[in-house]
């Protein structure tokens, strides 16, 4: 059993940053890949980024590519993703979650673990 706690999320201006932590405690944490989603008001939970057991592969969806960066530190249980120019469309709950290896790794329902998210607000 995996338990994960993301934090880092705020309030930030048009083209600002912030680097969100996602920390798991519980299980191994090196076996299990990772997965950081969102969720604006009225929308469904869409996949963000995914890092891979030991940081080798790396996914993004394409609105974010070349602005968000994740990465993960086994020795510390901790998976990061750092945003950077972030605009409105950004603003959502973001969530990560933890799976084994397989495929599918941009659909939420084939992660087995999740944090209960930390809110991004960006203004204009």
């Amino acid at each position: 059993q995996v338990q994960l706690v993301e934090s880092g999320g705020g309030l930030v201006q048009a083209g600002g940053s912030l680097r969100l932590a996602c920390a798991a405690s519980g299980g191994t944490f090196s076996s299990y890949t990772i997965g950081w989603f969102r969720q604006a008001p009225g929308m469904d939970r869409e996949f963000v980024a995914y890092i891979s057991t030991l940081g080798g592969t790396t996914e993004y969806t394409d609105s974010v590519k070349g602005r968000f960066t994740i990465s993960r530190t086994n020795a510390k249980n901790t998976v990061y993703l750092q945003m950077n120019s972030l605009t409105p469309e950004d603003t959502a709950v973001y969530y990560c979650a933890a799976r084994r290896i397989g495929s599918g790794i941009t659909y939420a329902e084939r992660y087995s673990y999740w944090g209960q998210g930390t809110q991004v607000t960006v203004s204009s």
